[in-house]
């Protein structure tokens, strides 16, 4: 199958993975009053979270380290975590957690706006980002690092030039900081097409993170699960049942030659996730209400 996107590229996925690896979505974790687009989850609740995964003998470990396991067949009891925007918190109150169950992460940094604070969430309360100096240790204690873009933008739309900007140039900023390879990205808001796909491996990346199944799934488009505040034992195990059924479907789909899947645009942000910068829209709106 071949999806094209308004500027002429076209991008061909690789397979529709019969079972794509469990990778959990997280955002903040902090202590707060009021959280509008339901990114943060509570310290307290996130060490449950991690505590119910090490009980059912799985590990959390950051993406690179999953699909090497994965090619190996080793991937069984591992499962992806992933952090969007690279907020300060991920130092105070996520990675003693993980250094104590031998777990780690990948966390996905905006490369242009490393040291600010989360600009592109306009009416949100204000959480800090990680400096370059907290980079770069996260980076020597073992935690992946990769983009989510240069300025945190929706790609699908971007001009050519945009395009490098988001992907090759927040790769070289990264790794400059880091003094280490960056090979994942992940896209702001979920937003991908063929074009977005297109840039990301011709900056050189070894996958990306997309949020949900999509036919532009595949190792550069990877579907991940939300997890927000409310999710406790019960909620999880539904979602990640929901994560394999989503898997089967595609794989049929597939194999049935991509019947009655939609093409093009990928644009599903997070539940509550509501950016208002970019102006109401009814579509994003639905889909920021509908489950991760």
């Amino acid at each position: 199958m071949s999806l094209e996107s308004p500027n002429g590229r076209k991008y061909v996925p690789t397979a529709f993975a019969r079972e794509n690896s469990w990778v959990l979505m997280y955002h903040s974790v902090d202590t707060y009053e009021e959280d509008p687009n339901l990114l943060t989850v509570r310290p307290d609740r996130f060490a449950r979270q991690i505590d119910w995964l090490r009980r059912r003998g799985l590990r959390g470990v950051g993406m690179s380290e999953l699909l090497r396991a994965r090619a190996q067949g080793r991937a069984g009891s591992l499962v992806g975590l992933t952090f969007d925007d690279g907020y300060t918190d991920f130092t105070r109150h996520v990675l003693p957690i993980l250094d104590e169950l031998g777990f780690s992460a990948t966390v996905y940094v905006v490369a242009g706006l490393i040291g600010g604070h989360n600009v592109w969430d306009a009416g949100a309360p204000r959480k800090d980002l990680l400096t370059a100096e907290q980079v770069r240790s996260l980076a020597d204690a073992g935690v992946e690092i990769g983009s989510h873009g240069f300025h945190h933008v929706r790609l699908p739309g971007l001009g050519d030039a945009e395009l490098t900007t988001e992907t090759a140039l927040s790769r070289e900023l990264l790794e400059e900081i880091t003094r280490h390879p960056v090979n994942s990205f992940c896209y702001p808001y979920g937003a991908v097409d063929a074009a977005a796909v297109s840039a990301v491996r011709t900056a050189g990346y070894d996958h990306a993170c997309a949020i949900d199944h999509s036919p532009l799934t595949d190792r550069w488009s990877l579907p991940r699960c939300y997890v927000g505040d409310s999710d406790g034992g019960w909620r999880l195990r539904a979602k990640r049942a929901r994560h394999l059924m989503r898997d089967h479907h595609l794989a049929t789909a597939s194999r049935r030659g991509a019947g009655g899947l939609r093409t093009g645009t990928v644009d599903l942000p997070v539940p509550g996730y509501k950016p208002l910068s970019e102006g109401p829209s009814p579509a994003r709106s639905t889909a920021a209400r509908s489950p991760a």
